[in-house]
């Protein structure tokens, strides 16, 4: 083979990334959330896992695996979870909510899927999309986060 034609090596793929994972399901949605997770188990074990409170519990309880739970989503868990996504320490956020039901606490959640927006945090608020948001090989390759254009973002280099 002629050595100015051969071809280089392929550069080694970027080694996976323990991604953390935020869950949060509505009442009436907790089950499809849980039903999604027992499908995807061996996922999400590679992962870190944060929830709000009682779908937390739910998931640990049914799964049997680490899950870091936060407060019940009326009695704060949205907000925590949108203040990890502000500091960084959120990556992907899969977030059922019932759109059918109206919710006590619906500021908070606009605000939670405000904030993941702004942050260019993945979002899935169904199956088809956790489907969709798990079967992408960028999920274990860590998209890129985008500080948001605001002049007062900073910058997610001082962040943890």
């Amino acid at each position: 083979m002629d050595p100015q034609h051969a071809k280089a090596p392929d550069a080694a793929p970027p080694a996976p990334r323990r991604q953390r994972v935020a869950l949060v399901a509505h009442d009436h949605k907790k089950r499809d959330l849980l039903e999604w997770c027992q499908r995807n188990r061996a996922s999400l074990e590679v992962h870190d896992l944060v929830a709000t409170g009682t779908t937390g519990a739910l998931l640990a309880s049914e799964l049997g695996i680490a899950i870091e739970r936060l407060r019940s989503g009326p009695l704060g868990g949205d907000l925590q979870i949108g203040a990890m996504i502000a500091e960084g320490r959120i990556d992907v956020l899969l977030f059922f909510w019932d759109p059918l039901e109206p919710q006590p606490h619906d500021p908070d959640v606009r605000a939670l899927l405000r904030i993941a927006v702004v942050w260019n945090v993945p979002v899935a608020c169904n199956l088809a999309t956790a489907d969709l948001l798990f079967a992408s090989p960028l999920l274990l390759s860590g998209p890129e986060r985008h500080v948001p254009p605001y002049p007062e973002a900073g910058s997610l280099s001082s962040l943890p």
